[in-house]
C-alpha cells in the first residue's frame, strides 16, 4: 500500500510541475518570426501596382538598423545602348578606337538614395557633361548597390580610324570579365541617359529604427510594361523584387528601338508643316525635320536619322509625281547624283552610331547655319543684280507655275 501510495504521488507532483515547467520554457524562448523575415533582411512594399503613362509610387519598408537604404528601379524592356571610345588613354597615350554595343539596357533605369546623399549628387552635376557614374555611385555610396546592368551582355568591337570614318563597327573582340563589364556598363548607361537626374537621385527617408520611405516618380513617355524594384542596403542584403506596370494607350505608341511613348499628334503636324515647306523647297523635308525632333522630343538621334529617310519618301514620291507633271525634273542629272547618294546612304547610317547626340547636334546646326547664310545671300538684291541666269530660272519657274495653274 505505501509502494502505490508513493506511485501516485510521485505522478501526481509531476503532473502539477509539467506545465509550469513548460510555461517557464514558453516564457524564456525567443518570439516567433514571420513567415519568411530573417534578421537583418530588407522588407519592401509599394501602394499600387499599376500606372497609366507614368505617376508616383509610395515605397515604403524595414532594414537593419543604422543602414543607408538605396532603391533600385529598372524596366523590364531592354533597349540598345551604344558607345564609341575614341579617348585618348591616360597610361599609353593613345586612342583606343573599340565600339561598345549593347541590346540589354533597361529601358528605364535608376538608383534612389538616401536624401541627405543629394549634396553629393549635386556636386556631380556641377561637373556638366563630364559627370561620371562610377564616381557619382562611389561618393554616394550607391555602388554597393548598382547591380541590375552589370549583368547586361556586352560586345566590343575593335575599329580603325579609316573604318570608322567610313562607319565599321570593326572586329568582334573577346567578351569581357565581370568587373570590366560592370565599368562598361556604367559608361554605356550614361551614353544611353545622358542626365544624372535620370540614373540616380535622392528620395529615401530612413528612419533610426530602419524602417523606410520614397515618393518615386515615374515619369511619363516612359516605355510601358513590367518594372521592377529593390531596396538594398549592400549587394549581399537586399529585398525580395517587387513590381509593377506601367500602362499606355493610343494616341501614346512605344517606340521598341528608342525605349520611349510618344504622343504621335504631335510629331504628325510637326511632319505635316514641314513636308509642305520642304516640297516646295525641293526636299523631302527631313533636313528640317530631322533637328526638330532631336529638339522637342527625347528621342536617340540614331532613332530619329533612321525614321526620318522612310518617312522622307512619302513626300518625295509625290513631290516627284507633281514635278514630272510640270516638266520640272532633269532626269539624267537626277540619276547622276543619286547614284553618289547609294554610296552615301551606306556610310551615314554606320557613322551616325559612332558618334554622340552633342557631335550630332553641332555638325548638324553647322550645316544649316551655312545652307542658311548661303541661301540668304543668294536672295539679295546685289547677288540677283549680277546673276541675269538666276532671275532667267526665276521666270521661268514662274511661267511654268501659270500654264499648269491654267490647265487645272
Amino acid at each position: 500500500m505505501m509502494h502505490r501510495w508513493l506511485l501516485s504521488a510521485a505522478l501526481l507532483f509531476s503532473f502539477v510541475a509539467m506545465p509550469a515547467g513548460v510555461g517557464v520554457a514558453a516564457q524564456n524562448a525567443p518570439a516567433q518570426k514571420p513567415a519568411g523575415a530573417k534578421a537583418g533582411a530588407v522588407t519592401v512594399q509599394i501602394d499600387k501596382t499599376e500606372l497609366k503613362n507614368g505617376g508616383t509610387i509610395m515605397i515604403t519598408g524595414k532594414a537593419p538598423r543604422g543602414k543607408p537604404v538605396f532603391i533600385e528601379v529598372f524596366a523590364e524592356r531592354t533597349v540598345r545602348a551604344s558607345r564609341f571610345d575614341a579617348d585618348v588613354d591616360k597610361e599609353t597615350k593613345k586612342r583606343p578606337y573599340i565600339f561598345y554595343m549593347t541590346h540589354e539596357m533597361p529601358a528605364y533605369y535608376k538608383i534612389f538614395a538616401p536624401k541627405d546623399r543629394k549634396e553629393a549628387i549635386d556636386k556631380e552635376k556641377k561637373e556638366g557633361k563630364k559627370w561620371s557614374v562610377s564616381k557619382v555611385l562611389k561618393d554616394t555610396g550607391a555602388d554597393a548597390v548598382y547591380s541590375a546592368p552589370t549583368k547586361i551582355k556586352i560586345d566590343r568591337y575593335q575599329a580603325t580610324l579609316v573604318g570608322s570614318i567610313i562607319g565599321s563597327r570593326g572586329s568582334i573582340m573577346p567578351a569581357m570579365d565581370d568587373k570590366d563589364n560592370a565599368r562598361r556598363s556604367m559608361q554605356l548607361l550614361k551614353a544611353r541617359f545622358r542626365s544624372l537626374d535620370k540614373v540616380l537621385g535622392a528620395a529615401v527617408d530612413v528612419a533610426p529604427d530602419g524602417s523606410f520611405k520614397a515618393e518615386v516618380k515615374i515619369r511619363s513617355g516612359l516605355a510601358p510594361g513590367k518594372y521592377t524594384i529593390v531596396a538594398a542596403v549592400d549587394k549581399a542584403t537586399k529585398s525580395a523584387p517587387v513590381t509593377f506596370e506601367n500602362k499606355i494607350s493610343f494616341p501614346l505608341l512605344y517606340l521598341k528601338n528608342g525605349g520611349t511613348s510618344l504622343n504621335l499628334i504631335g510629331p504628325f503636324l510637326l511632319t505635316l508643316a514641314v513636308a509642305i515647306f520642304g516640297v516646295l523647297m525641293g526636299a523631302g523635308g527631313g533636313f528640317i525635320l530631322n533637328p526638330l525632333l532631336v529638339s522637342i522630343w527625347p528621342l536617340p538621334h540614331t532613332i530619329v536619322a533612321g525614321t526620318v529617310m522612310p518617312t522622307v519618301l512619302f513626300s518625295q514620291g509625290s513631290g516627284i509625281y507633281n514635278y514630272s507633271k510640270i516638266k520640272f525634273i532633269s532626269w539624267k542629272l537626277g540619276v547622276a547624283i543619286g547614284l553618289s547618294m547609294v554610296v552615301g546612304g551606306f556610310i551615314g547610317p554606320k557613322m551616325t552610331e559612332l558618334i554622340t547626340l552633342e557631335q550630332f547636334k553641332f555638325v548638324f546646326g553647322w550645316i544649316l547655319i551655312i545652307l542658311a547664310g548661303l541661301m540668304f545671300w543668294q536672295t539679295t538684291p546685289k547677288y540677283l543684280a549680277t546673276n541675269k541666269k538666276e532671275q532667267a530660272i526665276l521666270k521661268e519657274f514662274k511661267r511654268k507655275a501659270e500654264e499648269s495653274a491654267r490647265k487645272k
